[in-house]
């Protein structure tokens, strides 16, 4: 069956896929941190660092899987170990305590670092050079990632917050399961694409019985204990990304300079980007932290006789992704027969500008609040203001990578796009850490006092977004020259 009959037909099995991963993902996301104050006894602001370090992590990793699904594994077999290894680490999470939480999260990491990347790579591969589809099967691509965020922050989310939080995780566990079947067993209208780069070496002996296939899954395995301690002792976290991005930006530029002056120039104007994408993300991954403990404290969340759980309001951004995903794929293809589709620095200027607007709702909803308690209307238009931006920098900026990458280094370039994703969540945890009142366990600090933080708080961060979206706006035109006809 074709559902999306105007693109290539690998676009469905990816679509339900990652649909599937992000049931896993949010569903995680969603309970983390209520889970590390409420059950796990953690302090406020701890949680919110070992919430930055985990989300940080989930989006380093793919640095690393998608060199490895480009050099050595091949993409079908990355995509497929990594969403069993992410079963896995939901699983163990359900067994309670905070030693199996660490190691499931560890599981979670490196599961995701093959996994992530690499089904966005495949998806960029579905097309050929300059096809205007492409911009268009990445923003139906994202509304499958948002169906499986809507599902997670409904139905996980109430399950976890109203039945206990091990059911919450078991069913995201089960939606990776589902991921991982969908993509092993549909992957046939792309399967020349998804080889491994040398499969006589891979499968070659190389230290007795095992071969390079036996010896990097080994090396995987063995890298989950790892990660646990970096989740665990996170202030590490910091050093690692920097030192990642050092690394990351050298190859880009040894990239650059090997390939001559197009090249070098789209390599320099991508990390530009990349440094304004960080400003967005770590804003927008409020959703998880902040906001989230924002709703339980200031938000007045009845609807009838029914009180909406705190992590479900994170339910908003993937609803309104749904509602306007479509709406926005039609608008590119649309906007560029005209010959008025802005450029990409410019969709990203945009996308800032609405994020910060979308925090100064908080200012408006003040307008609106009884005894400390702001409307539910202020989230609903916060994240209606979060997610337009959202759709006018993730797509574009998953599309924009697979158009400035060469060949053989799509994954890398892939894996550079999500490490900025990934300082991006540390530096959430940090914003998240001005909003902190010492919460811990269930002792909640008074209302006045956690109502005035966050108004003070996401006034400030949403003046400051505005203001570095319009410096993005007034430099567009220069970074634009810089990518070279890349659209």
């Amino acid at each position: 069956m074709v559902l999306f009959p105007k693109h290539p037909k690998g676009l469905a099995v990816l679509f339900f896929s990652e649909m599937w991963e992000r049931f896993c993902y949010y569903g995680m996301r969603g309970l983390l941190v209520l889970y590390l104050i409420h059950i796990i006894a953690k302090a406020e602001e701890e949680s919110y660092f070992i919430y930055g370090a985990y989300t940080a992590l989930i989006y380093a990793a793919p640095v690393i899987g998608g060199r490895i699904a480009d050099k050595i594994l091949g993409y079908k077999y990355a995509v497929i170990f990594g969403s069993v290894l992410m079963s896995i680490g939901e699983f163990l999470i359900v067994g309670g305590g905070e030693h199996l939480l660490y190691l499931g999260m560890g599981c979670l990491i490196v599961g995701n670092g093959l996994f992530k990347a690499n089904v966005s790579t495949i998806v960029g591969k579905l097309y050929k050079e300059n096809d205007n589809r492409r911009d268009s099967g990445f923003t139906i691509f994202y509304i499958g990632i948002n169906i499986g965020a809507l599902l997670a922050t409904t139905v996980v989310a109430e399950v976890g917050v109203k039945l206990g939080y091990h059911y919450g995780f078991a069913l995201a566990g089960l939606g990776m399961l589902a991921g991982s079947l969908i993509f092993g067993f549909g992957n046939r209208p792309f399967a020349d694409k998804i080889t491994p780069p040398n499969p006589e070496k891979l499968h070659r002996k190389m230290l007795g019985p095992l071969t390079q296939f036996h010896l990097v899954i080994i090396g995987l395995v063995a890298a989950v204990p790892a990660v646990y301690l970096l989740v665990r002792f996170n202030d590490i976290v910091m050093y690692l990304l920097i030192a990642t991005a050092v690394f990351v930006v050298y190859t880009l530029m040894s990239a650059g300079i090997k390939g001559g002056k197009i090249l070098l120039h789209r390599m320099i104007g991508f990390v530009i980007l990349l440094l304004f994408n960080v400003v967005f993300w770590s804003c927008f991954e409020q959703a998880g932290t902040s906001l989230t403990i924002f709703a339980s404290r200031n938000v007045d969340r009845m609807i009838g006789g029914w009180e909406m759980g705190a992590p479900t309001t994170q339910f908003f951004n993937p609803f309104y992704i749904l509602v306007f995903g479509s709406i926005f794929s039609v608008m590119w293809i649309w906007l560029d027969k005209i010959k008025r589709n802005p450029s990409i620095p410019m969709k990203f200027g945009f996308a800032i500008i609405q994020l910060g607007l979308g925090f100064l709702m908080v200012r408006v909803g003040a307008l609106f609040a009884k005894d400390f308690m702001m409307p539910l209307i202020t989230l609903v238009l916060l994240y209606l203001l979060h997610t337009t931006g959202e759709l006018f920098i993730s797509p574009i900026g998953l599309s924009m990578v697979t158009k400035l990458a060469p060949k053989n280094m799509a994954g890398t370039l892939m894996g550079a796009w999500f490490l900025s994703w990934a300082a991006a969540n540390y530096l959430a945890a940090i914003l998240a850490k001005f909003t902190g009142a010492g919460q811990v366990g269930d002792i909640i600090p008074p209302a006045s006092e956690t109502y005035a933080i966050y108004l003070d708080v996401f006034t400030k961060t949403g003046l400051v977004t505005v203001s570095i979206g319009v410096l993005l706006l007034i430099l567009s035109k220069q970074i634009n020259k810089l990518l070279h006809g890349v659209k």
